[in-house]
């Protein structure tokens, strides 16, 4: 008991948090956690970057970003990903706009642009143009038609974006807004995904009118970036969570329920939305990380916060505008006191909202969790023996009144007054004396809601191009890397006896020429040359095809995986029964 009470705190270092340093001193100071705000030589149990997976060589404990998931959510790899979904499951990705990649998908969007106009000359679309790499609204520009892409400079060295703009978005006092809720990926395998409960809404400055060539260029009306409407002169900080160009999700769901909409339902389209957007993301996921933290290597674990930002249109369907790796932490905003002079000023919608993100996840992947719910059960159990624990003990200081059992009588004594100590215990929430932590019965309850494995049972289906992943990485041979060699994808072919008389291993050596080739003209990663994850999603969507061609994709697909999946299985059992032999 006294050993446990002297327990160290989970201790967390802090070193690298940069922008979200201050809220997570404030979180660490409410758990009564020990901070290490300039490194520590030992290990730590926490590490807390700013930016990357990659801010530290870090062999043990827990580090709060994944390998490859600024790569993984950058704009055209999240589009890539969504558009691989929507060809297996139209109706279930429908909240994610339509998508060309440029500059090589130039071409494709000229000709399906003009098609859909010959189709329906009623039609006059507004489509938005976002860089790859951009952030914070930085190079975002509105169009009317293809001809307008702006192809001045060198697009190639700065791959875009374009999707259909939004024109019908859900307007609070005039305004447009979005939403930026905070996900957090507690585990990969297996999956865990929580949502907090609580985000912020973030407004533009200008009343919204639908895009015309007039205002296609004011971006305080149809941008809802906060480092942009910031500049504007009718931005408003307010210390109120319902008013001002950024208040809490809380306070709009408000509104929207005393107008009758239906939040319940909202709520619940939100979630759905979040989990397929992680299950599109987590195949790539899964190939960075077992590249980083290979099977049986010492490394950390890892969890991510992410930002996830909606757009609600006028009929409450929300729409995913993009993924943040690293979503903005900061709870205080620049204040210009005079000209040239700043200085910075809390903002309590913002501290409000992402204090209680941080403290949260904190709890979540809290290390010293099942140590210290095992103290307390050995607790209880001596709690539960403690009156017979007393009786024998009295009935054995009683019988030993003569010398010659003096010392086993004062050690029975000692024994007795331990116990005595032990059940004057009021609770067992209470923290044991010596303990520097917080009770969790002290803490506000959490606000991170579990909505995966909770609800897993309605999405798992989805689950295919992970099962495709599965595949590659079996198949990758060298551990460290991320692209499978030719001998690779021959062995795949034959292990799973997809070669025949009608596709020759000659013929699987072009396939996989033509499509590596493809996709590495993309300009995707020249780090190492192979066939990248996506590459192989669509090598094994065209063996499908071949296979099962009057099946829909879907079932074409899912047919494939369980046909690799049972051979693969039948081959491991003979080599364990050759093994056996």
């Amino acid at each position: 008991g006294a050993e446990s009470a002297r327990r160290p705190g989970v201790t967390v270092d802090s070193s690298k948090a940069k922008t979200s340093l201050e809220a997570l001193k404030i979180s660490l100071r409410q758990l009564r956690w020990k901070e290490f705000p300039f490194g520590r030589r030992l290990p730590c149990d926490i590490y807390w970057h700013g930016v990357s997976f990659h801010d530290n060589n870090i062999f043990s404990g827990q580090v709060n970003k994944f390998p490859g998931m600024m790569e993984t959510v950058r704009k055209i790899t999240l589009s890539r990903a969504m558009r691989t979904m929507q060809d297996l499951f139209p109706l279930e990705y429908n909240f994610y706009p339509r998508s060309w990649i440029l500059p090589e998908e130039l071409p494709l969007f000229v000709a399906e642009v003009r098609m859909m106009k010959d189709r329906n000359p009623s039609w006059k679309p507004t489509f938005i143009v976002k860089p790859d790499g951009g952030c914070q609204g930085d190079g975002i520009y509105l169009i009317k038609d293809p001809s307008d892409i702006r192809l001045t400079g060198s697009i190639q060295s700065r791959p875009a974006v374009v999707q259909e703009y939004i024109c019908k978005p859900l307007l609070v006092d005039k305004l447009k807004f979005d939403i930026r809720l905070y996900v957090l990926l507690k585990s990969l395998e297996p999956l865990e995904i929580y949502i907090a409960k609580d985000g912020l809404s973030r407004f533009c400055t200008e009343p919204y009118q639908e895009p015309t060539l007039k205002n296609l260029h004011q971006v305080f009306m149809h941008l809802t970036n906060y480092s942009l409407n910031i500049h504007s002169g009718n931005f408003i900080h307010s210390a109120s969570v319902n008013t001002g160009s950024k208040r809490t999700f809380s306070s709009i769901l408000c509104r929207l329920s005393s107008r009758g909409a239906d939040v319940k339902k909202l709520w619940s389209d939100i979630i759905s939305l979040v989990i397929k957007t992680i299950i599109a993301l987590t195949p790539e996921l899964k190939v960075y990380y077992q590249s980083d933290i290979p099977a049986g290597k010492p490394g950390p674990t890892c969890f991510q916060i992410l930002g996830f930002d909606i757009l609600l249109m006028k009929n409450l369907k929300p729409i995913l505008l993009e993924v943040n790796a690293n979503p903005s932490m900061r709870i205080e905003h620049e204040q210009e006191l005079s000209p040239g002079v700043f200085e910075n000023v809390p903002s309590p919608v913002d501290e409000e909202v992402k204090v209680a993100v941080i403290r949260d996840t904190l709890r979540l992947v809290d290390p010293q969790k099942k140590k210290r719910k095992d103290t307390h059960l050995s607790f209880h159990t001596h709690l539960l023996i403690f009156p017979t624990q007393v009786q024998s003990l009295h009935a054995g200081i009683a019988g030993m009144k003569d010398k010659q059992h003096k010392h086993h009588s004062l050690k029975l004594s000692l024994k007795l007054k331990f116990y005595l100590k032990l059940g004057s215990c009021q609770s067992l929430e209470q923290a044991p004396e010596g303990s520097e932590e917080l009770p969790e019965a002290a803490l506000p309850s959490l606000c991170l809601k579990q909505v995966f494995p909770k609800y897993a049972k309605q999405f798992s289906y989805l689950r295919l191009v992970d099962r495709v992943a599965a595949l590659f990485i079996r198949f990758l041979g060298v551990k460290g890397t991320t692209k499978l060699g030719p001998t690779g994808f021959r062995t795949f072919i034959r292990n799973c006896k997809l070669s025949n008389s009608n596709f020759s291993m000659a013929a699987v050596d072009i396939l996989y020429i033509d499509i590596t080739r493809r996709w590495n003209s993309m300009g995707i990663d020249h780090k190492e040359s192979g066939m990248c994850l996506q590459a192989f999603v669509e090598a094994f969507f065209c063996l499908a095809q071949k296979k099962y061609k009057s099946l829909p994709l879907h079932d074409q697909v899912a047919s494939l995986i369980e046909l690799c999946e049972c051979r693969l299985a039948a081959l491991r059992g003979k080599r364990l029964v050759w093994g056996c032999g």
